[in-house]
């Protein structure tokens, strides 16, 4: 294209990369949960996601709170919009953004770091892998990234230090 797009995700149609990736604000969050809290988060999502149930076709952004519980979830076709729709939602209910993490069902772009570091999201846990331009700005502004989310097993890429073996253990 040779006009700069006036809609999208941010990338479409910009004339350089740097254009696009504007450095995210710190995440200053001392949030920190159990590796069973991602696990809890990972099982319930599924029975939450009412229009991709029917569909198959949607994604979904939840926030849960330390403890694996998720307290909000939103659907859309644009893995965009269902974190747009969750942190809009967040807001609304005056939710803090620095004492949870979202788990997304898509990979995690640079957009979706930048979304999610705008209102201090401290972790995110997406069920695909990452981007390498997201994996490096989650590591600049200080989020931590968890990536192939699954039942069973999950990387964490960025700052591990929020994810503990056992809460219980860390805290004596």
């Amino acid at each position: 294209r040779s006009l700069i797009g006036r809609t999208g995700c941010g990338i479409c149609g910009v004339e350089s990369l740097a254009d696009a990736v504007r450095q995210a604000a710190p995440v200053a969050s001392n949030f920190s949960t159990d590796v069973a809290a991602v696990y809890r988060a990972l099982g319930q999502l599924p029975q939450l996601q009412a229009v991709n149930k029917l569909t198959h076709s949607v994604h979904a952004a939840a926030w849960s709170d330390a403890s694996g519980q998720i307290v909000l979830a939103r659907e859309d076709v644009g893995r965009h919009n269902a974190l747009d729709k969750l942190i809009g939602a967040m807001a609304w209910r005056g939710m803090d953004f620095g004492q949870g993490f979202a788990v997304i069902t898509s990979r995690c772009s640079v957009e979706m770091v930048q979304k999610a570091a705008s209102v201090g999201m401290p972790m995110v846990v997406a069920i695909s892998a990452p981007t390498a331009l997201a994996r490096r700005l989650a590591e600049s502004c200080g989020m931590t990234m968890v990536a192939l989310a699954r039942s069973d097993s999950f990387m964490v890429l960025t700052h591990p230090h929020r994810l503990v073996q056992n809460r219980e253990q860390a805290a004596s």
